[in-house]
């Protein structure tokens, strides 16, 4: 199965996820690395580990997950894969990036759109493509079912849920995201956060304060 890097890089805290065959191909999900120590942090795990970087991956396009696109496009010359939905963000970062103290940032352009149910091949896995709205509106999940884990982004943490005060954001939809989607994969599965710690499924439905007892209704 596809082994899980996390790093967490910039004034936000995002996770930042390499998703690798060990001295093989590998997927950037989310790359958060801001400055330049950051990014040598992340380019020299991918150096020492002999990776090939064969994919640039976004669940959404807030700018806390994007600082890193265009370095991650010009350093390993592949394209940005993303939901279509995601192009506004990535309009609206520019005006936003310096709000939060990101005065470098560097805007990047979605060069493939991820359509829900899409099968992404890394190496000879596959991940699986959910879409799972709310936080924004084109946000995805990626699903890795021998794992068994899952990239959830911003949609769901350890004991809480994604903001939905941002444009696009809406709490219905997001809460049906994780009822619908995520909380149909198995208890075991792990969630990698766009923030925090890791959590499982499991976990999440019998405890988050959000679902409570209620998570499988």
């Amino acid at each position: 199965m596809l082994q899980v890097k996390s790093f967490t890089f910039n004034a936000l805290e995002e996770n930042t996820y390499v998703l690798y065959e060990p001295g093989g191909p590998a997927a950037i999900v989310d790359p958060g690395c801001y400055d330049r120590a950051e990014q040598a942090t992340l380019q020299a795990f991918i150096t020492e580990q002999g990776l090939r970087v064969t994919h640039l991956l976004n669940t959404h396009c807030h700018v806390d997950h994007v600082l890193g696109n265009q370095w991650v496009k010009d350093t390993y010359g592949v394209p940005l894969l993303a939901h279509a939905l995601e192009r506004q963000n990535l309009t609206m970062n520019p005006l936003f990036a310096p709000m939060f103290g990101f005065a470098r940032y560097q805007n990047s352009e979605i060069d493939q759109e991820i359509t829900p149910g899409q099968a992404i091949t890394v190496g000879q896995w596959a991940l699986q493509t959910w879409f799972v709205p709310g936080h924004s509106p084109g946000h995805v999940a990626f699903y890795h079912p021998e794992g068994p884990w899952v990239i959830s982004g911003d949609v769901l943490f350890r004991g809480s849920i994604g903001r939905t005060d941002l444009p696009g954001g809406d709490y219905a939809t997001l809460e049906r995201s994780v009822r619908e989607v995520l909380f149909n994969l198995p208890a075991p599965t792990t969630v990698y956060c766009g923030h925090g710690p890791a959590t499982t499924i499991g976990h999440e439905q019998r405890t988050n304060p959000f679902f409570g007892a209620t998570a499988r209704a």
